[in-house]
C-alpha cells in the first residue's frame, strides 16, 4: 500500500515536472541572473577571499592572544602557576602566528601555481 503511494507521488511528481518544463525554461532569462545579489565571481575567487579572511582573523587573534599572554606574564608577581600558563599562551599564540603566516604563503603560492602568473 504504502510502495503504490510513493510510486504515484514520485510517477506525478515527474510528470509535472516534464509538463511544465518548457514553461519553467522559457521564464528564466541568464541576463536576470546577475539581479539576485549572489556573487557573479568564480568559486576560485571566493574560497579565496575566504581564506584571505579566516587567515587574517587567526593572525589577529594570535597577536591579541600574545598581548594578553604578555600581560598575565606581567601580572603574574613570581606565582609560579600563573608564570607556566602565560608562558603556554605565549607560545600557543607564537604557534598560532606561525600557522597563519604559513597559511598566507601556502595560499599564494598555490594561487600563483594556479594562475601562472609568476614563479614560485
Amino acid at each position: 500500500m504504502i510502495k503504490k503511494i510513493y510510486s504515484s507521488i514520485i510517477g506525478s511528481s515527474l510528470i509535472l515536472i516534464f509538463a511544465f518544463k518548457q514553461k519553467v525554461l522559457a521564464a528564466w532569462d541568464p541576463n536576470e541572473a546577475s539581479e539576485s545579489g549572489l556573487p557573479d565571481a568564480e568559486i576560485y575567487d571566493i574560497v579565496s577571499n575566504i581564506l584571505d579572511w579566516i587567515l587574517t582573523i587567526v593572525g589577529i587573534v594570535g597577536v591579541i592572544g600574545f598581548a594578553i599572554a604578555g600581560l598575565m606574564y606581567l601580572t603574574a608577581a613570581g606565582q609560579d602557576d600563573q608564570l607556566k600558563s602565560a608562558k603556554k599562551a605565549m607560545l600557543n599564540s607564537i604557534i598560532g602566528v606561525i600557522v597563519a603566516i604559513c597559511g598566507v604563503v601556502v595560499l599564494y603560492a598555490v594561487d600563483n601555481i594556479l594562475n601562472a602568473t609568476g614563479i614560485f
